[in-house]
């Protein structure tokens, strides 16, 4: 299945999308994150949250309560934080909001936060898409050409199980999955520096994934969940751990190779 009418936005030089296949697992967190690494390492990036039932970009960027203005031509700006030009559908409503949109409305939404937002010059859009396989990715897909996905799970076979779903549809939809993050790989012991595994192993060979290469493993740490609960994104605020380590090389792996990945073994401090 192809997405018809999808095309190139002039001033966007990748467009990059990060898919889960269930909730859970991080990947928004991972999203803000690579973003901010991507910043980091030099390159121009926007950041366009289109997890439209479950905004959270919001709060883990520091921007809780903010909202969208538009310019004196209509197009909507951006707001900045962390390096980054930042979209949500949380900066337009409520955070009690419950939102139910389908078909036209769902679509022209998405529409407009590609076409009708002022990015600028990017080197890279990452776009944090929903869970799991609804109507969102084929809307996006059909609003930009995606350069590519990637997709975030646990070791735990739940996860996986259902991100092999998201990656199936990924590539129906004829996006490329450039690999595979395993976040929550394990723990760090506070008190030796070690592993600890955080889910019973799933078995077999975890260096590919789906038929694509696992770019790294993200250790969790409590710093993840304070940092995303405060505002401040962990590879900002806590750049020597394990987790922003792996992070950042992660951005580097993208950047270096041109948005096509290549399976290499992440930094011992975030292996598993």
């Amino acid at each position: 299945m192809t997405a018809q009418g999808a095309g190139r936005v002039p001033a966007i030089a990748k467009a990059l999308a990060v898919a889960s296949g269930k909730g859970g697992v991080g990947k928004s967190t991972i999203a803000l994150n690579l973003a901010v690494a991507l910043a980091q390492a030099g390159a121009r990036v926007g950041l366009l949250d289109a997890d439209l039932y479950g905004p959270s970009i919001p709060l883990m960027a520091g921007l809780r309560g903010a909202r969208l203005r538009t310019g004196a031509d209509g197009r909507i700006r951006p707001l900045d934080a962390h390096g980054l030009r930042i979209v949500s559908v949380g900066f337009m409503v409520g955070e009690s909001d419950a939102l139910i949109w389908r078909g036209a409305v769902l679509h022209k939404v998405i529409h407009d936060f590609v076409h009708d937002v002022d990015w600028g010059t990017l080197d890279v859009l990452v776009v944090d898409l929903p869970p799991g396989t609804g109507d969102v990715p084929l809307s996006l897909q059909q609003a930009i050409a995606l350069d590519g996905a990637l997709v975030v799970t646990t070791p735990q076979a739940v996860a996986r199980a259902d991100a092999a779903r998201a990656a199936a549809m990924l590539r129906e939809l004829e996006i490329p999955v450039l690999g595979v993050i395993e976040n929550m790989s394990s723990a760090v012991c506070p008190h030796c520096g070690g592993d600890v595994p955080l889910f019973p192993d799933a078995g077999g060979d975890r260096s590919q994934s789906f038929g694509a290469p696992v770019l790294g493993r993200i250790p969790f740490g409590p710093e993840i969940a304070a940092s995303g609960d405060a505002g401040t994104p962990l590879v900002a605020v806590h750049a020597d751990t394990p987790a922003a380590t792996a992070l950042r090389a992660i951005a580097r792996r993208l950047l270096l190779h041109d948005g096509t990945a290549r399976p290499e073994e992440p930094p011992s401090a975030a292996a598993n």
